[in-house]
């Protein structure tokens, strides 16, 4: 079905800016995933997009992974100093996607100590290994493991996949939200200090972890995760000082335009 969306929208800068490890563009496609569903998105001119689904499931699935009906193009120029503001120009198009938060959750406890490359590895490995596979026209893709099938998984099979460490951390929150001690989606209606809180309950998620699920998985557009390339931009351009809480519901937001304009120009 063809959309046509007049706001800020880029397929490419949304898949590499640093907050999904699955999606990928080829050919001026975007390929998005979200837990069984596969979709494919082309930008055909006159900010029209044809995007491979029924209308159905673009009200039920697409429109909120997006977040179509928020307007960043006026949030973009809110930009109140000149680093943010060459930040938002340069990173005009990207969104906050509304992730599965299963997926979000295993995939930000995976980034930890990693690149951005190497988390997409470990992400893939995992599919494949535990993920269902499904076919769509000639493209196969592995569905993100549910927490029932990575509950039963090995340690060696889980260390094949280059997680290290954070094995033993995927193991317990795998089965600890099979079992339904933690229940994901309840946590919805948490207020933002409570999710935060309760994410940080989960073995090896700390606060960027907790920050970066809220924020991709719970459209918690308030919180902005620091690590060491935003660590970096508040020590280099704000004396070490935090710029985004300022931005209160749009914080995450002008984080997304920081980390992506860095990863394009390194300090």
């Amino acid at each position: 079905m063809k959309i046509k969306i007049s706001d800020d929208f880029n397929l490419e800068k949304i898949i590499y800016s640093g907050q999904c490890f699955r999606p990928y563009y080829y050919d001026g496609i975007g390929r998005f995933t979200f837990q069984n569903h596969i979709l494919y998105v082309e930008f055909l001119g006159d900010c029209t997009y044809d995007f491979s689904c029924s209308k159905e499931e673009f009200e039920s699935i697409w429109s909120s992974y997006f977040d179509l009906d928020r307007d960043y193009a006026s949030i973009r120029k809110k930009a109140k100093d000149i680093f943010l503001k060459n930040a938002a120009s340069f990173s005009q198009g990207i969104r906050i996607l509304k992730q599965d938060k299963f997926e979000t959750l295993i995939s930000f406890i995976i980034s930890q100590r990693k690149s951005i490359p190497a988390i997409r590895g470990s992400v893939e490995k995992l599919c494949e290994m535990y993920g269902e596979k499904t076919t769509v026209g000639e493209d196969s893709f592995y569905a993100f493991p549910t927490p029932e099938a990575l509950a039963k998984a090995s340690d060696s099979d889980l260390a094949s996949c280059g997680l290290g460490y954070r094995v033993p951390y995927i193991l317990d929150a795998s089965i600890k939200v099979a079992s339904g001690e933690y229940n994901l989606e309840a946590l919805d209606n948490l207020s933002d200090d409570e999710l935060f809180s309760a994410l940080k309950e989960i073995k090896g998620v700390g606060d960027k972890v907790a920050n970066c699920v809220m924020l991709f998985a719970y459209a918690r557009t308030s919180r902005a995760p620091v690590d060491t390339w935003i660590q970096k931009i508040m020590d280099t351009y704000y004396s070490g000082n935090n710029p985004f809480p300022q931005y209160k519901d749009a914080a995450g937001i002008m984080q997304q335009y920081a980390f992506y304009y860095i990863q394009n120009h390194k300090i």
